[in-house]
Order: C-alpha cells, then structure tokens, then sequence
C-alpha cells in the first residue's frame, strides 16, 4: 500500500478495488472511489482542502494534487490525469483528460469530456464548457473535442482501469533485476490503444 498519512484526524479512503502504487503518497482528507489508478510517485495532499477522485479515474506518476485550505480539488468520475500534472484547488469533470505536465490553478473549471493539451497552464478561475480542446499558456479553448476524440480518451482510461485491476491481481512485484535479457523476452505488452496524433492520420 502506498505511503499513506494521517491529519488531523483524517486518514485517506482507499477502497478494496482501487490500485496506489507503493511510493504514492497520500495525506489527510484524501477520498478515492472505486477501481482508480494512482501511479508511482503520485502525491495526493489532503492536509488543507479535501481531495476526491471519482471512480475509475486514474492520476499518473509525479502528479500533484493540492488546494488552499478549506478548498478541495475534484476529479470525477474516468477523469485522466496525465504524468507530471499538477492540479490545485480545481474541478475536473467526468470523463476529462489533463495532459502531461499540464496545471491545472485554483478555482478553475473543466466540463465533461474536456482534453487539456500537454503542458498547457490554465489559469485561476477559468471556466471551460464541455468537450473543450484546451491548449497552451495561458490555456484557451481551440475548439470542440470530437466524438473520435472522446473515443480515443475513452480507450485511454479502460487501460488504465484494466491496470489498476492488473496491479491488484499482483501483476506488479518487487523483484531483483536481471543481468541480462532472458532470449525468448516479448517485444511489448499488447494494447489496441495508440496516441492521438496516430488517429488523426485516418
């Protein structure tokens, strides 16, 4: 289980079928729903404002999670939180996808199924509708996400759920590394799911 801390008086809530890595770190007023992933490195601080993420949701390895205090931070349910985002004080909705190192500041808001472009900066109180393509620094709406789109994320998201379900199962061990590289070692795992600039070639 991850490394998981108690403040003032509130312990995280993590359930049975939901994954945290190990070297995650959870603190104080922390809610997880059902059948999320939080990956390595993930730190979830709950020691000022609460922090709830929705089921099925997934927040990937070195993100960052906090909030000013008596404010919370929300992801809902299937949201997708790319590697290294940071997500303070704000709201984001069903079925959204943050990008890699993308902020996320105080206040903000993000509709249903929105995408945010990696490393894109939204800004403090920004309110974006749903299905918004939200890109650059300062963040701006670059148009509407499309139904393909929404596919692809969606795709995205199941994968990181059937992990989540992997990693309880004890698809992931500590063990000692190899000297060398055994000769019948598979390429890859397989998946169907291939980045979105790959789809726009169709």
């Amino acid at each position: 289980m991850a490394y998981c801390y108690e403040f003032k008086g509130f312990i995280p809530v993590v359930p049975e079928d939901t994954y945290v890595h190990p070297q995650a770190i959870l603190i104080g007023n922390v809610i997880l729903g059902h059948g999320c992933y939080i990956g390595p490195s993930a730190s979830l601080r709950g020691d000022f404002g609460k922090i709830e993420v929705g089921d099925g949701a997934n927040v990937q390895d070195n993100c960052i999670i906090h909030s000013f205090p008596g404010r919370g931070a929300v992801i809902e349910k299937d949201g997708h939180i790319g590697h290294g985002a940071i997500l303070h004080g704000c709201i984001v909705g069903r079925n959204c996808l943050v990008g890699m190192n993308a902020v996320v500041m105080d206040g903000a808001e993000l509709g249903a199924e929105c995408i945010v472009g990696a490393q894109a900066f939204v800004k403090a109180g920004s309110i974006f509708a749903p299905r918004s393509m939200i890109v650059g620094s300062p963040a701006k709406l670059l148009r509407e996400v499309s139904d393909k789109e929404i596919g692809w994320k969606t795709s995205g998201t199941g994968e990181y759920q059937q992990l989540a379900r992997d990693c309880l199962a004890g698809m992931i061990n500590p063990v000692e590394p190899l000297v060398e590289v055994e000769p019948d070692r598979p390429e890859a795992i397989g998946t169907e799911t291939i980045p979105l600039r790959e789809t726009r070639k169709d």
